[in-house]
């Protein structure tokens, strides 16, 4: 449940559901600075690093980590990324969060782009993105013991922040510092405002080293300390799987979204990569369909398949928008989705942060789309719209540190045992590359380069589109996109004119992309039963053979899940995947390519600890 917010008249906002204030009596932006950065030993402890980590407990109103980061804009030695995770269990509106920076001018630039941000804030982590994918920062929203639980990696520094010990007990007790203390190294530093007996107590148990220093006045004393237990700290095998890597050469093989999007993240923490196509161009596959649909998916139990679609679409949609031109590649118009049951597919109960992301159609909407007689329910995605995917690809592979080769064709792969570089051959022999780690992202032809294979379906899928020119009318198209069984783009721009597109089909181990005139008529079929004014106008382009056609071949896993992460690191050691996006690459290649660049470098993961396995390639393992 979001908090409600009041505020005193000296400006000071209040918790009524805690009975206690935001921040201490002599203001937030100094707590933030003196109990929490310096607290910590920053800015001076992260100087030079490659990363560091900050774990917050009680995110609150967002100073502690506007602060932080405004710390980290300002020094040159600042780390190449930082990471600030924060739990919060009833989280601040927007707003407030915007109005509780207004009285540090300082601070209002970044206040605003965090307000931008915050939306949508449903339980479970949100992966929030800053200064070009530098800055990240984890919003786990729900208790802080299951959010704690959810997160295996090492802090830096710790800000143990939240009300007072006597009005959320919950927050201070024996089991969440025990939640902290697993997700701390040996001398990772802890600061705290609060010195109470029984906080101070439980941290010594935990294992931390804590003393007390002057505090701001009117408060006599702070808390400082370290994490350094006198035995040595166990830790669950599934937390620290490996030892982080040092960013080095990368050869990634496939260059669609899910190729360009691991590499884009790789090189984003330093990595020097290569991404070998066969293709002479980029987005030569399935990512080169003419425009595909960015759509959050609904369930009514809000299934794992949803809650995943969640965080891709946030971190495609955060792409979208630093990449692509508004209009010409990408469209942030809305989706309107029909179901074959007749229901809106929104759980019963939908919290309000949930209408940020989508909510029953209105009859307006309906309406909008011709559907103004229909009485059946309908579901409306704010966050929703269509994109070029060929346009996101090239977008992400101009970035620093990416070189691009087509025509590259893999036919296998060796390891030298000698020097731990993967080699990459063609039929003729010809070692084509090598580096120190291999990520396979090219669809359904990944299986052939592993012994054994991957469990890859290929998904044949056929577009149907053409030109508004020559049309009688487009008056009747919707001014947004519809999905359901099938789904209609009124409007794309194209070299050609503005284009319409409809489909696509989905055919199961199928693997050719010669366009059928069969499928056609299938795209029709669908589109008369989405839209069926729509369907009328677009008739007479099918019947006499007009209607353009695109076909593609996806790939899936038989839980229809992407495939994320390390094949097999006993035997194929520095050999990484990023395939199976199905028909949801959009939705699903920039989220799987940042939780591939998280787990190697031992850094908080953009979802729960429990979707990540959800998308592991080790879960059909006998």
């Amino acid at each position: 449940m979001p908090e409600r917010i009041e505020w005193l008249a000296d400006g000071t906002p209040y918790s009524s559901r805690f009975g206690d204030r935001y921040r201490s009596e002599l203001g937030g932006l100094a707590q933030a600075r003196e109990v929490f950065l310096h607290g910590c030993g920053l800015p001076e402890a992260w100087a030079h690093e490659p990363q560091w980590r900050i774990l917050e407990t009680g995110f609150g109103l967002g100073l502690n980590f506007l602060v932080t980061w405004q710390a980290w804009k300002a020094d040159p030695a600042r780390p190449r990324l930082l990471h600030f995770v924060s739990t919060e269990a009833f989280p601040a509106s927007a707003d407030d969060m915007l109005r509780a920076a207004a009285a540090h001018p300082e601070l209002r630039p970044l206040a605003i782009q965090l307000q931008a941000q915050c939306w949508g804030l449903l339980p479970g982590v949100h992966r929030l993105v800053f200064e070009e994918g530098r800055v990240l920062l984890s919003l786990c929203i729900g208790d802080t013991q299951a959010m704690l639980r959810e997160q295996h990696f090492e802090a830096d520094s710790v800000y143990l922040d939240g009300f007072s010990p006597s009005k959320n007990p919950d927050m201070w007790d024996l089991q969440t510092l025990k939640a902290v203390a697993r997700c701390c190294r040996r001398s990772t530093r802890i600061a705290s405002w609060t010195i109470a007996r029984a906080v101070l107590d439980g941290l010594t148990q935990c294992g931390f080293t804590v003393r007390k220093t002057p505090g701001l006045p009117p408060k006599r004393d702070n808390l400082q300390g370290e994490f350094d237990p006198r035995w040595e700290p166990r830790k669950a095998l599934s937390s620290t799987p490996f030892t982080p890597v040092t960013p080095s050469s990368c050869v990634v093989i496939g260059a669609g979204l899910a190729g360009a999007a691991v590499a884009a993240s790789l090189a984003r923490r330093g990595w020097q990569v290569e991404v070998l196509d066969s293709h002479a161009a980029p987005a030569g596959g399935a990512s080169g369909l003419p425009a595909g649909v960015l759509v959050p998916h609904v369930s009514p139990d809000d299934s794992v398949l949803s809650r995943l679609s969640r965080c891709g679409v946030r971190a495609t949609w955060q792409q979208a928008q630093a990449l692509l031109q508004p209009g010409k590649d990408w469209q942030a118009c809305g989706v309107l989705e029909r179901r074959l049951d007749g229901s809106t597919g929104l759980p019963a109960g939908w919290p309000e942060a949930g209408h940020d992301w989508s909510q029953p159609a209105s009859p307006a909407q309906l309406a909008q789309a011709g559907l103004g007689g229909d009485t059946r329910p309908a579901c409306w995605h704010h966050r929703a719209g269509w994109i070029q995917p060929a346009r996101l690809v090239h977008a992400l592979l101009a970035q620093p540190g990416i070189r691009w080769r087509g025509g590259m064709q893999v036919a296998r792969l060796q390891r030298d045992m000698a020097t731990g570089h993967w080699q990459l051959f063609n039929v003729q022999e010809s070692c084509l590359a090598q580096a120190n780690m291999v990520v396979l992202a090219a669809g359904h032809a990944s299986r052939l380069l592993i012994e054994g294979g991957l469990p890859l379906q290929p998904i044949r899928g056929q577009m149907s589109w053409g030109l508004h020119d020559g049309l009688p009318t487009t008056t009747g198209f919707p001014p947004f996109v519809v999905n359901g069984s099938g789904s209609f783009i009124p409007s794309v721009p194209t070299d050609d004119g503005m284009a319409w597109l409809a489909g696509a089909t989905f055919e199961r181990d199928q693997d050719s992309i010669e366009t059928r005139p069969a499928n056609q008529q299938a795209n029709l079929a669908r589109l008369q039963a989405l839209l069926p004014a729509t369907a009328q106008t677009l008739a007479p382009v099918f019947q006499n053979d007009s209607a353009r056609a695109w076909a593609g071949v996806r790939c899936a896993a038989p839980d229809r899940l992407p495939l994320v992460g390390r094949v097999d690191a006993n035997a194929w050691p520095g050999l990484w995947v990023s395939t199976a996006m199905g028909s949801r690459g959009l939705s699903f290649a920039v989220l799987c390519g940042e939780l591939l660049a998280a787990s190697l470098h031992g850094e908080p993961l953009p979802l729960e600890h429990r979707l990540a396995q959800a998308l592991s390639p080790q879960r059909f393992q006998a």
